[in-house]
């Protein structure tokens, strides 16, 4: 019997997204942030994680949905990523985190090519809970050169 991957879904808007669990280093509450000068709009700035810089990111303007106020469920999801071979931590702001799932089925289709808000190439396939749409990150792709730009002058 094959092993079922797990994804932590959370939510952005009213879509739900996933990463997968490997990925993931913890989850924080929103805390202070300080902004960086001259960041693309979707890098808030940083934050302090045990005394370390780590370098916040708001997901709904990466994908495009207008800012909001953070509430009492916004959360910072810290990741960790690849970019241009250097593995790299940073934190991703999220609407809310739902739960760790295998997602039913298992199986993940891939992304339609028309009608999403975000870029397909941000996709690895879109997967189901229970009745819901997954659409299930790829997060080095996601995070991009001018982001590594910003990670390295932090």
């Amino acid at each position: 019997m094959a092993e079922t991957r797990q994804y932590l879904t959370f939510g952005i808007e009213r879509e739900c997204f996933a990463l997968p669990v490997e990925r993931v280093r913890e989850i924080l509450d929103m805390g202070p942030i300080s902004r960086l000068p001259n960041a693309p709009p979707y890098v808030l700035g940083l934050t302090d994680v045990r005394g370390a810089g780590l370098l916040i990111l708001d997901l709904r303007r990466k994908f495009g949905f207008a800012a909001a106020a953070a509430t009492n469920r916004t959360r910072i999801i810290v990741v960790d990523a690849t970019l241009d071979g250097e593995r790299l931590g940073f934190g991703l702001v999220a609407d809310c985190v739902y739960a760790v799932s295998g997602l039913s089925g298992g199986e993940l289709k891939p992304a339609p090519a028309i009608g999403s808000r975000w870029r397909a190439d941000y996709v690895v396939g879109v997967g189901r809970e229970g009745a819901d749409f997954v659409i299930v990150l790829d997060l080095d792709r996601l995070l991009d050169a001018d982001l590594l730009a910003a990670a390295t002058a932090a």
